[in-house]
Formats: C-alpha cells, structure tokens, sequence
C-alpha cells in the first residue's frame, strides 16, 4: 500500500465534468488500496478572474487581501472535488492551508514554505479517507493566509509529499511529460522517460513551464520521485529522479527558451569596490530576481555593467536603477525587451568537450548574434534577439539529434 500525493493543475480541474474525471481517476488508485493526499489548483482562470476584480477597485490592491481574495479559488476546486468523490462513495476531507496547515513567511503574493504539519492529514488518512488539500497557500506566524505565487500548487505537493514522506509526488498537467524542447516550436520533440533534478531545475529556471523551480528544489533537497503525466491521457510521463550514470551519455538532454527576459545596462559606472553593492542591494530589496551579469573591462577607471530581469520587473527596475545611477555617478540606464535567452541542458556536458563551440557554431550558421553567455556544468544560455527565439530553439535540438527518429538525419 503506497502513499502518493497528486497534483492536478488549474487546466485538469477547469470544468465540473474534468473534476468528476480526476475523482474517478484518484478512486482507482483507492481502490488498489493506495492512500491518497491530493493537492488541487484553482479552476482554470480563476485566479486571473480574481485578480481582475480586485483591480477594478484599485491598480494596487492590498497585498495581504489580495491573498485573501485568490486564496478562495483553491477552496472552491477542493470543496467540489471532495463532494464529487463522496457522491461516488469514497470518503473524502478538503483542507485548506491553514488546516493542513503549511507555514510560511510573510511575504504576500509569493510566500516560502517553512513548515509543514502533517499530523492531522495522516489521522485523516488512517480513517480511510482521500485527503483534498488546497494548492498555492498556507498561514504565516501571524495567521494570516499567504500564496505561494504562480506554481505554487507543484509546491505545496512537493513539500507535502516529503512531509509526509509519500512513495511517490504525482504532477497531473496539461501536457505528457517533460520533452527535449518545446513540442509547438519543435514538432519531432522526444519526451524523455527520465530526468535528473539538476536538469529539472535548470529547464525550470531557464523558461520551462513544465514544474515550479520550488518544487524542484524541494524534491532534489528531500529526494522526493516525481512522475510528470498528463490528466487526460493514461500514459506513463517523465520521472524526475537522481542522477545516474545512463542520464551521462547524453551529451545534451533538451533546449529550452525564455522570452520573459529584458536586458538593462549602465553605463560607464565608477569601477570601484562597493559600486555593485550600491547597485544590487536595493534591487534584491526590491524583489527583482537578476539574471546573467556582465561587465566591461574597465577603461579610464568607468566600466558598463549589464545583466538581465524579467519583462514583469523591468519598468520597476529602470526607475529605480535610474537614481542609483545619479547616485554613484553612471552616465545613463539603457533597457532593451526585445530579447529572448536559449539554453541548452544536459548533465552529460560534465564529460562532453565541445558543446559550447557547437552551440555557438549553429546560431552563427543560422545568422543569429550572441549577446550574453552564461554558463554552469550542466547548461549554456545566451541571450539573442527575440524574433529569432524559434529558429534557434529548432536549430538547436536537430543540431544536437534530440528529436524522434523522423526527426534525426
């Protein structure tokens, strides 16, 4: 008898008739005797509903009742699911974050996870029940509802699932697994049977949709097997596990893309010790997540210093970079969002010479201008012009055989 968390996103829940589908689906595990702790996103569209209607009233919503507010769409697919289930005639319990109950910080909007009780969801399974937790929230100190922020629902699975210490964390999406690349760019991408954690990560910070980057963090921190599937086909998915010496034989494992990326750039500022602090600082404060940074070669002691953020970030980032630049004395802030990074991974890059010049050779064939690198053991990423994300992406993965067998030349 195994103890499996499920997780079925807002696109599996999105319809009375796909609530009905997943319950049915969850009883046939219940009846191979499994024991079930299944986590739900909000319907599909929900959430964006919610958050519409807050910014009717104001641009600016209160964050902690802007948590408040989203927090209910999760509510309403675990009522409904667990009244779907019991009108089949299995026992099913909703709880909601704070039953469970998931602690987190105080940072509304994209709380973090610090704790996790569990003893009530095991008492709950003990008397045969399915347990229905919400996605994407939890109660920080002051017992204020918190979310996570988008993906949170893979998060809280994960952190439940090793919790609880569960045999298996099942993600149920929209799609079959996790592939070489994106299958509406690249029509011959292969889905791969297995992937390490390390690779997860990396396709997941570097624009994958596939998983939450949290929750890759916490499966590889707490070793937690994780089965990528769809909900609407039967199929096995992609198992995301340790490494292994086969997942080394491959030299890349797939090509990822990010169009949410804009590049700013400062010019000729001072190049003296504490300047990138002064810099840095008050846009970490801020919440800005900094990507690639590059800087010049000092020249009659001023430098340019580049790095990148998200498109969400960028116009925050400009005004509040333009007054650090007064301050310490930089010429100008430039910003360009017409940008895109493309990314090769593959844990098989620890043992392969010669991949990044072969990347570099196969964007050069195609035409295509480099204008960032950044690098780690397992995955190159440059950032290119924007409207030549595609033909990289495509150039890419045949340059490096990862499509079927129609695809390979």
């Amino acid at each position: 008898m195994a103890l499996i968390v499920q997780k079925y996103g807002g696109t599996s829940v999105g319809s009375i008739e796909k609530i009905k589908k997943v319950a049915e689906r969850v009883i046939e595990y219940c009846k191979k005797g499994d024991r079930l702790v299944v986590v739900l996103s909000a319907m599909a569209g929900q959430t964006d509903s919610l958050i519409k209607l807050s910014k009717e009233i104001t641009d600016t919503p209160d964050t902690r009742e802007l948590d408040v507010l989203m927090a209910t769409g999760e509510q309403v697919s675990v009522s409904l699911f667990a009244i779907a289930v019991k009108s089949m005639g299995y026992d099913c319990h909703s709880l909601l974050g704070f039953q469970t109950a998931i602690h987190t910080d105080q940072i509304y909007g994209k709380a973090r996870i610090r704790k996790v009780e569990t003893d009530r969801i095991l008492r709950e399974l003990d008397e045969n029940r399915i347990i229905a937790v919400a996605g994407f929230q939890g109660i920080d100190e002051r017992k204020n509802i918190t979310t996570l922020g988008r993906g949170g629902s893979d998060t809280t699975a994960v952190a439940l699932a090793a919790a609880l210490k569960a045999d298996l964390c099942e993600i149920f999406t929209d799609v079959e697994g996790v592939f070489s690349a994106d299958p509406n760019i690249c029509t011959h991408a292969r889905k791969l049977d297995r992937i390490s954690y390390e690779e997860m990560l990396e396709f997941a910070s570097l624009g994958a949709k596939v998983l939450d980057i949290r929750s890759v963090e916490f499966a590889k921190k707490f070793s937690v097997p994780l089965h990528v599937r769809s909900s609407f086909i039967r199929s096995e998915g992609t198992m995301v596990v340790a490494e292994n010496r086969e997942m080394e034989k491959a030299m890349v494992s797939g090509v990822v893309y990010d169009k949410n990326e804009a590049r700013i750039t400062i010019t000729k500022v001072p190049d003296r010790p504490g300047i990138a602090f002064k810099i840095f600082d008050p846009v970490f404060k801020a919440g800005v997540v900094v990507d690639m940074i590059v800087q010049n070669t000092s020249v009659e002691g001023l430098t340019d210093l580049t790095f990148t953020v998200t498109k969400t970030d960028f116009q925050e980032t400009i005004k509040l970079l333009k007054e650090i630049a007064r301050e310490i004395g930089a010429e100008k802030v430039l910003g360009d969002q017409n940008i895109a990074k493309v990314s090769i991974v593959g844990v098989g890059m620890r043992n392969h010479a010669g991949v990044a010049s072969r990347m570099f050779e196969v964007l050069s064939k195609e035409n295509i201008n480099i204008s960032m690198i950044s690098t780690s053991e397992i995955k190159i990423s440059c950032i290119i012009e924007e409207k030549y994300t595609e033909l990289a992406t495509r150039a890419l993965h045949e340059a490096f055989g990862l499509g079927n067998e129609n695809e390979k030349k």
